[in-house]
């Protein structure tokens, strides 16, 4: 499980940014974000299937997914990572890009996910459910949007919790610079549950209760889960791009800094 937010073409310096924690369980081999080998794509990498949650590249395309929380999974389902690579080795455009994956939804697991190119200002969210329902896709108007384990802006509560939270610390900034390693500190890291009545009854009451804080951890019979990353990715108009991420290297909490520059915009 995952959870993030995003500011999409409505402020004056950032035509984007976004912060996003990444759940999954503790032992599960990871990369951290950094250069993929062909030189042209950010981002971290799932060790285990080869794909990744969130990336961008050179060209100014963005692409990140959270899974839905659903109650029975395909085992033997292709991996949604990998459809973030897809998009960002391609040379589709979001809408050509997502139209390509209606007839291949039922072939994964619930997904959510937000493929971007920054230099045309286009980005739609794609997701393969409710189950046995086509493929959506919808553009995203300009705006704040928190993409939680349901659709895009659904209101559970800690998505309305994040969403809220984030624009109390906007407003804060005002027009100017947004200092995201001090709002990943605060907004990221919250550990606050959600009351009982509000849980969407999708899983067991024990299980969605652990996954109702927007910083997950949780002891389980297959090992520590909960968030192990947050990224904070931030595009300027200028093109001055930056992916700020806290991650776990082993046991200790670590953090980078990568910078670079997209040339369209």
């Amino acid at each position: 499980m995952c959870i993030s937010v995003f500011m999409w073409q409505s402020h004056p310096l950032y035509p984007f940014l976004l912060l996003l924690n990444r759940d999954e369980y503790h032992n599960r081999p990871t990369k951290p974000v950094g250069w993929w080998e062909c030189g042209e794509i950010l981002g971290g990498k799932d060790e285990v299937a080869g794909g990744t949650w969130l990336a961008c590249s050179k060209q100014g395309k963005v692409a990140f997914l959270t899974n839905v929380l659903e109650l029975h999974t395909l085992p033997e389902a292709k991996s949604r990572g990998d459809l973030v690579i897809r998009f960002l080795e391609s040379n589709k455009s979001p809408k050509a890009f997502a139209e390509e994956l209606v007839e291949e939804g039922n072939q994964y697991n619930g997904f959510n996910l937000i493929v971007a190119d920054l230099a045309s200002k286009c980005m739609v969210h794609v997701s393969n459910r409710p189950k046995g329902e086509p493929v959506s896709i919808q553009e995203v108007l300009p705006g704040i949007h928190v993409l939680s384990n349901a659709t895009l802006n659904s209101p559970w509560p800690k998505a309305e919790r994040l969403e809220q939270n984030f624009k109390l610390q906007v407003d804060q900034y005002g027009e100017g610079e947004i200092p995201v390693e001090e709002m990943v500190e605060k907004l990221m890291r919250d550990r606050v549950k959600a009351d009982e009545s509000k849980l969407p009854n999708i899983c067991s009451p024990d299980w969605e209760l652990d996954l109702s804080s927007i910083f997950v951890e949780v002891d389980t019979p297959l090992g520590k889960y909960g968030t192990r990353s947050t990224a904070a990715l931030t595009v300027k108009g200028s093109g001055e791009t930056s992916f700020y991420e806290v991650y776990l290297g082993g046991d200790v909490w670590k953090q980078h800094t990568l910078n670079y520059h997209i040339q369209k915009l």
